[in-house]
């Protein structure tokens, strides 16, 4: 991530640089777009490391949750600084458009950047891939927990969509001798990142504010504990994601009423123990243990 970081700042420059000598708004755009890139790959690098603290008295299930904060401020700015700075220079080139000039800058710029990009986002893709299973992509992004995936893949794909706008409005202006087309294409870029970053805003506030398990997990939980022939019966099971590998599991189960106390205790530890070999990702698994009747015997955490 690093080497990205560092590369988004090396196009940024270069875009500055181009959009100085030519004057044009969408290349300043996409030099915008490169920088905020720069650093929310910082914040999602802050945010990891963050997340990874150990538990302590204060945050006892620990601050796994930190990655999801920092992946709102990485949405807010792009929605605020990208996509909104990229809004204004389009409408500020719209209303006082400059005279065109030599694109040769633009082109080679612009050129280099998609080389760099598509490289970056075929890298973001094939981790994303690893996580996306039978799912189609638009279900794999929106269930996805693990925003170093899914921000970053959204953030270069974006990233190459917005080279492509950018050379399509300085290729056409000059064309057709249109001065108002650069213009319009800083607009649609800046259209792009606000609708990204609303997309990244939906889906970091249902991370942060307690996300649970899929339909299909929460089917595959409830099957594993009722496979054990000492339960009974079994409530819906309720889940909630701290991070991307760390999940919280609460089982209220009605275990057989002429168990034991220690065979029931046998029973908690083999759910525990099924459960986490096939969902590692619930690092704490809690089961209420209650007879038939609805009295509780004992609620034991892994």
């Amino acid at each position: 991530m690093y080497g990205a970081i560092g590369a988004n700042l090396a196009i940024a420059v270069s875009k500055f640089v181009a959009a100085a000598f030519t004057g044009s708004a969408a290349m300043m755009s996409e030099g915008i777009h490169s920088l905020v890139d720069s650093g929310n790959g910082l914040l999602i690098l802050l945010g990891m490391n963050r997340s990874a603290r150990p538990a302590d008295e204060r945050h006892p299930f620990g601050y796994s949750k930190e990655i999801y904060f920092w992946t709102v401020i990485v949405a807010v700015l792009i929605f605020a600084v990208g996509g909104g700075m990229s809004l204004y220079k389009g409408y500020q080139y719209i209303r006082n458009p400059a005279p065109l000039t030599d694109p040769t800058w633009n082109y080679w710029v612009l050129g280099l950047a998609i080389v760099f990009e598509g490289v970056a986002c075929t890298l973001a893709y094939r981790e994303f891939r690893k996580t996306q299973g039978a799912q189609g992509f638009w279900q794999a992004l929106r269930t996805s927990r693990d925003p170093a995936v899914f921000a970053i893949l959204l953030e270069d794909l974006a990233a190459l969509v917005g080279l492509v706008i950018a050379l399509a409005g300085i290729f056409f202006g000059h064309l057709l001798n249109n001065l108002y087309l650069d213009g319009a294409a800083s607009m649609t870029i800046g259209a792009l990142l606000v609708g990204m970053a609303v997309f990244m805003l939906k889906e970091a506030k249902g991370l942060l504010v307690g996300e649970g398990a899929s339909p299909d997990v929460l089917r595959s939980l409830e099957a594993l504990a009722r496979q054990d022939a000492a339960v009974e019966h079994l409530k819906a099971p309720l889940t909630m994601y701290l991070g991307p590998a760390d999940g919280i599991l609460a089982l209220d189960v009605a275990f057989q009423d002429h168990l034991s106390a220690v065979e029931v205790e046998e029973a908690v530890v083999r759910l525990q123990t099924a459960i986490k070999a096939q969902y590692p990702e619930f690092r704490q698994i809690f089961i209420e243990a209650s007879a038939l009747g609805g009295h509780t015997r004992k609620a034991v955490p892994l």
